[in-house]
């Protein structure tokens, strides 16, 4: 049997690895390869460890999807390991398994490596009943986490509230103490940058906790998203858990995201770094929902690979996976800089991204300089460029209207593109 499982847990991640290869960049991927050409210990949008990783894929495989995207790939292995370490192959196939785990390991994002660190941190933590000083690897993945995004910070309102109500013997151990030191020490870089910068990450992050009016409609989206990203009976399989360590890791950030969601949108990625507890959690469920889990979770996962690699549902502007990964970009982007100019101009950052890792015209976004990417305004001619439905050309002291362009997969439209002759 557990040949069976070897087998699935390599191919699934094979399967990643080829999709990492031949998929096109999401504009979000395309912004963090922004990123490693400007190297820092901070970013108005995130922490810096996604651009230092896509920085060391890109200079052994160059600036491809496959360059950018490998170092996260990789991580997604390690992952994988301390997933069977910490909950055993059937976890870890189940980890592989959803949809979550598929698409944000494979993705260039700031989750790649949140995950992983998530997954270190739970093995970690399986580990301190052989060895107190297992703590200083608790703090070394916590850190790492917060050097990824700053929603590692619930790993470690995780294991206090795992010390408070279930091992609370550690108050009283110095190792908890230190492996929270060293986790400061590791994150301390991002803080002095975000301390020279009027702390622009957390001003951005933070500020958007107290968004929105009561609602109930976000709540019912957000476990919508989940169902569909860990398939339902994985999903479903784990909230039946009574492994402790697992529901006080999870619980903070559970309650959190309940709590946001009854006011503003909770993104479908967000929770991804509880995904590892998710997968322990699951595999040890001993009901009727343990047969099902495995077989429809794989189904779910191989119609979302057909639909990336082949498109066979022809949804053209209806169709995320078209939507969010740059097919038809590169022809837009050709199409403009047909035209010769001397810059692109945009007003939105995934244009900005796009046309810079897919063309060769230097790339301004002319909004948002927060950002503090890209080339500095030369002399014209200047096009802006601009999805339609984000056509911000009244921007512009003038702006001549030329032939918009149409993104396509394959024959289905995806996108209208407006283009302009500006003088900014």
């Amino acid at each position: 049997m557990n040949r069976y499982l070897y087998a699935a847990i390599a191919g699934l991640v094979l399967l990643r690895f080829v999709a990492g290869a031949v998929l096109p960049l999401s504009a979000d991927e395309a912004y963090y390869w922004l990123w490693s050409k400007h190297l820092a210990a901070g970013y108005y949008d995130h922490p810096p460890a996604i651009a230092f990783l896509i920085r060391a894929g890109t200079l052994v495989f160059g600036d491809t999807a496959f360059g950018v995207r490998v170092v996260p790939l990789l991580l997604s292995v390690a992952a994988s390991w301390f997933v069977w370490r910490a909950g055993g192959e059937r976890a870890c196939l189940l980890f592989n398994l959803t949809a979550m785990i598929a698409v944000e390991t494979m993705a260039a994002t700031p989750d790649a490596p949140l995950i992983a660190a998530s997954a270190a941190f739970l093995w970690a933590m399986t580990k301190l009943d052989e060895d107190p000083r297992w703590w200083l690897a608790v703090g070394a993945a916590g850190g790492l986490a917060l050097l990824s995004k700053y929603t590692g910070f619930f790993l470690g309102l995780g294991a206090l509230a795992w010390m408070v109500f279930v091992a609370r013997r550690w108050f009283l151990s110095p190792w908890p103490y230190l492996g929270a030191v060293l986790a400061l020490l590791i994150f301390a870089p991002n803080l002095w940058w975000n301390q020279t910068h009027h702390w622009q990450t957390f001003a951005f992050q933070f500020g958007r906790v107290g968004a929105g009016h009561f609602t109930l409609r976000y709540i019912f989206e957000f476990l919508g998203a989940q169902l569909l990203l860990a398939s339902p009976f994985v999903l479903a399989a784990a909230c039946v858990t009574r492994n402790r360590l697992v529901i006080a890791l999870s619980g903070p950030a559970i309650l959190y995201f309940a709590v946001h969601a009854l006011h503003d949108r909770v993104q479908g990625n967000w929770p991804c770094f509880l995904y590892p507890m998710l997968a322990v959690a699951a595999a040890e469920c001993r009901g009727w929902l343990r047969r099902p889990a495995a077989p429809v979770a794989a189904v779910m996962l191989l119609a979302c690979y057909a639909q990336a690699f082949f498109g066979v549902l022809p949804l053209g502007r209806k169709d995320p996976i078209s939507r969010l990964l740059a097919f038809g970009i590169p022809d837009v982007v050709a199409q403009v800089e047909a035209m010769r100019p001397a810059t692109v101009l945009t007003t939105d950052y995934e244009t900005t991204a796009w046309f810079s890792f897919y063309g060769h015209v230097p790339v301004i976004q002319v909004n948002e300089p927060e950002r503090g990417l890209g080339a500095k305004l030369g002399k014209g001619p200047f096009v802006y460029v601009a999805e339609q439905d984000r056509d911000r050309h009244g921007t512009f002291r003038s702006a001549a209207p030329l032939t918009p362009v149409l993104r396509r997969r394959g024959a289905a439209p995806v996108a209208i593109y407006d283009r302009y002759l500006v003088s900014p």
